[in-house]
């Protein structure tokens, strides 16, 4: 009996990079070394925000979610001894990413590679940041330029390199049904395709190459035959959409490229081992359909809602995938859903009602326009809305954290200071000081001629790669390359979502909700003001905002006043708007790991404005305002009390899911700050 032919593995990655180009360096070699057959590069929130570590908003930042890279020198260090001619890269980066690939070419270059032959994906689809991600840097029209640049550039000059990635996978952690998921990323393309052809750039016979190149990236959740319908059905719409609406006659033009994360947002703190079969499960959701079989694979780390996976922990991962490729007879067969009338069924009514929004969307002039008219926001949040009052209600069952949940001590979290990865405070120092020295050994007068044409190309039409390049080989930082167009295209802050999420939990007598929005109008009351007013925001460069827009919808559902004014904000501009807007509760959301940074100094200066952070801080005088700080985040239980004993009134990890309880406890610390007597009111 002949042995049956084997169908290739997928690449196998690794989502990582932390601390220093040099230590991301290192971990990179070893995961190869272990069998990885690719690099999937994190970079820090500096770096995809267009921030050099030095900027006062890259404080607490650096190094914490991702490798710093801010210049050549810092590309050299990352690729050391990693020959880029062989390798398959994928960068996460938006914004940014034009610079990153820029500098990744100049790399390859002083390798002595050939550059046609750099074969990787940028992610490059910054109209999701708008939606979920939050790393957006410039409005969308100059975005599209960017993206619209790069595409033709790479096209031209690195034909093997994937210039985009539709990145579906933060849609559905923002709150996207399967259809929602389907539909923005597919508008997103349109947009994106509609824009390269449009630009005069690619003359008529060379746009199945564009197509070719277009790549997805997507979100595997843990409801396994819908997740896998869901990619069977994504084929079959962009099979569909790039012969009829472009004219792609060659089917392997068409093909359906992606790459996936399974999810790591529906990763669990509590019971955290039982991550491992999650992962399996939404691993198996892309990997069992042959027709629908991702192109790469990279899975999260059972820890990933503790904290940094060390890399043990990223090599449990790995192993999970080689278990299935090599020890599996999975590749052996043909696809084994074929013929089944249930998956049939599921992929046509996806297909169907993906085609509907697609439609829609449409009908609104595409997805851009239906970025800034806030369309698209306010659909994710209220999606999200209705999952998480699903999980509260306990309709949608999560073992460990809303069933299940008795537990024995698990001997993978008995310490928990050392079962996470944690970054020296003291490595951000060392990354400025090397900042520094960069720009002092650099031709100064290079730089800034290039970042001066950088800034007239942006002006005109010209393809803004070129002088990109030229602005990397001179020693420009990612910061000044982000600065020299945005002072050309300005910035955009994105539509929040959250005054026109609709009601996602009742309040009728009786409810949950009921009793706090009853709480709250007493304790208005009695402090003789119309509604309690809640501060939410998000100091830093994190821009993870569900949580924080999921907090906001069920405060103003409670009866709150809400100010929340999105993303990205200073401690200084956080405590300004406090104080001035009278508020009686400052919550702050941040899940990149720099509260320990960004917190304290939201506390001295509510202080030094005559704000005492709670009643028991003990650092007000009798003058103070009584605004007592809550912060919510993955924040480990030492960060926690640290928090604590410098102020904070409470603090909220993933494990504490129910958002109605949530809001009736800022209630409490309200009437505790402002020394009322507690309530026997159930929250």
């Amino acid at each position: 009996m002949t042995e049956r032919q084997k169908d290739r593995p997928w690449l196998m990655r690794t989502y990582a990079g932390h601390s220093t180009a040099e230590a991301s360096n290192e971990l990179y070699r070893r995961n190869l070394a272990k069998g990885q057959t690719g690099l999937s590069v994190a970079f820090d929130l500096p770096t995809q925000t267009g921030y050099d570590p030095d900027h006062l908003l890259a404080r607490g930042e650096v190094g914490r979610v991702g490798v710093p890279v801010s210049h050549l020198g810092d590309m050299r260090r990352l690729f050391r001894d990693i020959p880029l001619d062989r390798m398959n890269t994928s960068m996460t980066i938006n914004a940014t990413a034009m610079w990153l690939l820029a500098m990744y070419q100049v790399v390859a270059e002083e390798q002595g590679a050939d550059v046609t032959r750099l074969a990787g994906t940028t992610q490059n689809d910054i109209v999701k940041e708008y939606l979920s991600r939050g790393t957006h840097v410039f409005p969308p029209g100059p975005s599209l330029r960017l993206t619209t640049d790069m595409i033709t550039y790479t096209v031209n000059h690195l034909p093997k390199w994937n210039p985009i990635n539709i990145c579906s996978y933060h849609l559905q952690e923002a709150g996207a049904t399967p259809v929602q998921e389907i539909a923005y990323a597919m508008s997103t393309a349109i947009a994106v395709l509609d824009a390269v052809f449009a630009s005069g750039q690619v003359p008529e016979e060379r746009r199945g190459e564009v197509v070719a190149r277009i790549s997805f990236f997507v979100n595997a959740g843990v409801r396994f035959i819908e997740e896998m319908c869901k990619m069977r059905a994504f084929g079959r719409i962009w099979d569909r959409i790039t012969q009829e609406r472009y004219g792609i006659e060659d089917a392997k033009q068409r093909r359906f490229r992606y790459g996936v994360q399974v999810n790591s947002l529906g990763l669990t703190e509590a019971q955290p081992e039982n991550n491992v079969q999650r992962i399996v499960l939404e691993m198996l959701a892309v990997t069992l359909s042959k027709d629908a079989r991702a192109r790469a694979v990279q899975l999260p780390a059972w820890n990933e809602a503790l904290g940094l996976p060390r890399p043990w922990d990223q090599q449990w991962s790995l192993r999970i995938q080689q278990v299935l490729a090599h020890e599996s007879d999975l590749l052996e067969y043909e696809d084994i859903f074929a013929g089944s009338r249930v998956v049939e069924a599921k992929v046509d009514a996806l297909v169907t009602d993906a085609l509907a929004e697609i439609a829609r969307i449409e009908e609104m002039g595409g997805a851009l326009a239906a970025v800034e008219s806030g369309y698209l926001k306010s659909q994710l949040v209220s999606a999200h809305a209705e999952r998480r009052a699903r999980i509260e209600e306990g309709a949608e069952r999560i073992v460990g954290v809303n069933c299940y949940e008795s537990t024995e001590p698990s001997p993978l979290t008995a310490d928990l200071d050392t079962a996470v990865l944690t970054v020296d405070p003291a490595n951000e120092a060392r990354v400025v000081r090397a900042l520094h020295s960069w720009r002092d050994d650099r031709d100064e007068g290079r730089a800034q001629d290039a970042l001066s044409a950088l800034k007239k190309a942006a002006a005109g039409d010209a393809n803004l790669f070129p002088a990109t390049l030229d602005c990397v080989r001179a020693g420009v930082t990612t910061g000044e390359w982000c600065w020299a167009l945005r002072d050309v295209f300005g910035e955009f802050r994105a539509p929040t979502g959250v005054s026109g999420a609709p009601l996602a939990v009742t309040a009728e007598a009786g409810t949950p909700l009921a009793a706090v929005r009853a709480k709250a109008a007493r304790t208005a009351a009695e402090l003789g003001c119309g509604a309690l007013r809640l501060l939410v925001g998000k100091p830093g460069l994190d821009g993870h905002s569900n949580g924080a827009e999921q907090i906001a919808v069920r405060a103003r559902d409670a009866g709150f006043e809400v100010v929340y004014q999105g993303i990205r904000l200073t401690p200084e501009q956080i405590v300004a708007a406090a104080v001035a807007e009278d508020v009686h509760c400052v919550g702050l959301s941040i899940l990149s790991g720099s509260h320990a940074e960004l917190v304290p100094d939201v506390l001295d200066r509510l202080r030094r404005s005559g704000v005492s952070p709670s009643a028991s801080a003990g650092s007000g005088g009798p003058a103070d305002t009584p605004i007592p700080v809550i912060v919510g985040g993955i924040i480990p239980p030492a960060d926690a009390a640290a928090l604590r004993a410098a102020g904070v009134a409470a603090v909220f990890t993933p494990k504490d899911f129910g958002i109605t309880e949530i809001i009736g406890r800022i209630v409490d610390e309200i009437r505790k700050a402002n020394e009322l007597d507690p309530l026997e009111v159930p929250a």
